[in-house]
């Protein structure tokens, strides 16, 4: 049984995996400690947190016994796409790769989230459109899934992201960084209300710093958590519906929704009455950072002969 770890050092988690043909066998996870009232870390704190955390992470025994090791080494598969907070990940890999004399893959952040939504979610889709929504990354994405992967940005935000119009909205109330869950959690009481914050779409193009500042004013004009918890999740629930309608029209492919955003109560509860069948969402565990996607990744190079015989394959 061939066994293959991943590691993914994303800016607010540390995460380790390790999967085989039967399955996960271990998911492990340390979210970044961002102190109360920030809205983020700098990359060098966030560096220095990740090689803190990897060693209590690697203490569990299933990392042992591995036949390879993969890991994501930027965000996206695009030239000159890098963020200091990888090579953490990277590091670790190249060591457990040497010195256990096992091959090592790299990939990158957002395709493992994606292998980690369509796993976890049993899919097997080879075409598809992606959204990738999350803290750090809104964009459309069209995939195709074979061995590797071919992904081409088709559309995302103009300005700030969606997991980050949440945030700022809701560490300006009052919530811990990352504040999106608590927005999603008093968005959920709310039946009916008055507040509003108009959506934006252009094909498959959308924004939301015009919506930030809306909100903004909203704080400060003291109107209810409640209601401008409501009308931040209602804004991103029309930019979604605007936007995968447009989608539908133009390509009629599967929509697959990852990303932290994607884990959602309410846009999951929206969207799937209005799609039905027409989009997927991941796992709702495995929406966030995880490293469950990159192990798989690795796995795939294995099991279809990627392995080129050197300890380190850039496949």
């Amino acid at each position: 049984m061939v066994r293959v770890l991943g590691i993914d050092t994303s800016n607010y988690t540390t995460s380790i995996a390790v999967v085989s043909e039967n399955g996960i066998e271990l998911d492990s996870r340390k979210i970044l400690n961002v102190k109360m009232g920030e809205r983020g870390l700098r990359q060098s704190e966030a560096l220095f947190q990740h090689v803190m955390n990897l060693p209590t992470l690697f203490e569990d025994l299933s990392c042992s016994n591995l036949d390879a090791v993969c890991v994501s080494i930027a965000p996206r598969p695009v030239e000159g796409s890098y963020m200091p907070v990888f090579r953490a990940g990277e590091s670790f890999g190249r060591v457990i790769s040497v010195t256990n004399s096992i091959p090592l893959f790299f990939t990158t952040h957002q395709e493992g989230h994606i292998e980690a939504a369509i796993r976890t979610a049993n899919l097997n889709l080879k075409r598809f459109i992606a959204l990738h929504i999350s803290g750090g990354t809104s964009e459309v994405l069209m995939v195709d899934r074979f061995i590797d992967y071919t992904i081409k940005k088709i559309g995302g935000t103009r300005d700030i992201s969606i997991g980050q119009f949440l945030d700022r909205i809701g560490v300006a109330l009052g919530f811990d960084f990352p504040a999106g869950k608590y927005l999603d959690q008093l968005a959920m009481g709310v039946r009916n209300s008055p507040l509003r914050i108009p959506s934006k779409v252009d094909g498959f193009d959308f924004n939301f710093s015009g919506q930030e500042t809306l909100a903004l004013k909203y704080i400060a004009e003291a109107k209810s958590k409640e209601e401008i918890a409501h009308a931040a999740m209602t804004c991103v629930a029309k930019t979604l519906e605007k936007l995968i309608n447009n989608l539908i029209i133009e390509y009629k492919l599967p929509i697959l929704l990852l990303g932290g955003v994607a884990s959602s109560e309410f846009l999951r509860g929206r969207l799937e009455k209005i799609f039905g069948n027409n989009i997927y969402f991941s796992n709702k565990r495995f929406a966030s950072d995880n490293a469950v996607g990159v192990a798989y990744i690795g796995l795939n190079k294995i099991l279809k002969g990627k392995y080129n015989g050197s300890l380190n394959n850039r496949l």
